[in-house]
């Protein structure tokens, strides 16, 4: 009787597991690519060509909102990023140096604030295939759990000086952010924004710190636990940052880039 109230119990944990797993990611997936295809009929451009969040690369743990760095609840969360560059098209979207109806543009304003748990924008990542929306905030249950990347409140907007501070999560939900331990310098970070876009470069990675360094958030972003991680200088920089390791929300992982001129 006992062995088989055990096998019960671990057959019911198994499905939870399944569940949490993997028809969170499918329900998230599904829900975010729809939301990217809903921005660009309202922007009216065409689809673009990333594959979609977790496609060729899972999703990142999520970050909270305010100043720490944790998953959930005001942190910094899972990302890293690099150097500046801007206008490539790669990922599909608005070709850079035009307007969403196809005109020629000087280089494009800073993109304004968005209203609270709005999707307002497309972060695509060439090298992981990765097309996710992005939404102001990063509440758990409004933001990061529907699969999209969440706009660390407080931070700058795509294009403008400061840093550009995402959060996602890298385990279920989506999972946008779970493989961008495997972005190196030079790989370019695509925002799209009402038919702007804004071409980042990835300059640097820190592979982990504690959910409470703040400054990787910073608009000057750097570690406040490393010294020798970030940058001291003025510009437009972009963070992403999610959990680490994975299936855990003990580290943070921080990948960062600078706006390309």
């Amino acid at each position: 009787m006992g062995a088989e109230a055990i096998t019960t119990v671990g057959v019911v944990v198994a499905l939870l597991v399944v569940h949490q797993v993997w028809w969170t990611n499918r329900q998230a997936v599904a829900a975010a690519q729809e939301q990217v295809r809903e921005l660009e009929r309202v922007w009216g451009t065409g689809a673009g060509t990333g594959t979609g969040v977790g496609a060729g690369a899972g999703a990142g743990a999520g970050a909270s909102a305010g100043a720490s760095a944790g998953e959930g609840g005001g942190g910094a969360g899972d990302g890293s990023g690099g150097p500046v560059v801007e206008g490539a098209s790669s990922g599909g979207g608005v070709a850079p140096g035009r307007s969403a109806g196809g005109g020629e543009r000087a280089v494009t304003a800073p993109a304004p604030a968005p209203a609270r748990e709005e999707a307002y924008a497309v972060l695509r990542i060439p090298r992981l295939g990765l097309t996710v929306p992005v939404a102001q905030g990063v509440d758990k249950r409004t933001v990061l759990d529907k699969g999209y990347a969440g706009h660390y409140p407080g931070t700058a907007q795509p294009g403008a000086a400061g840093n550009f501070a995402l959060a996602g999560h890298r385990n279920t939900h989506g999972e946008p952010f779970r493989y961008i331990n495997r972005l190196r310098a030079g790989d370019e970070l695509l925002v799209d924004v009402r038919g702007r876009r804004y071409t980042y470069v990835v300059g640097k990675v820190l592979a982990e710190t504690t959910e409470r360094d703040t400054g990787v958030i910073a608009p000057v972003p750097h570690s406040s636990v490393r010294p020798d991680a970030g940058y001291t200088e003025a510009g437009s920089y972009i963070t992403l940052t999610t959990c680490t390791p994975e299936y855990t929300s003990k580290y943070r992982l921080v990948v960062w880039g600078v706006l390309k001129s």
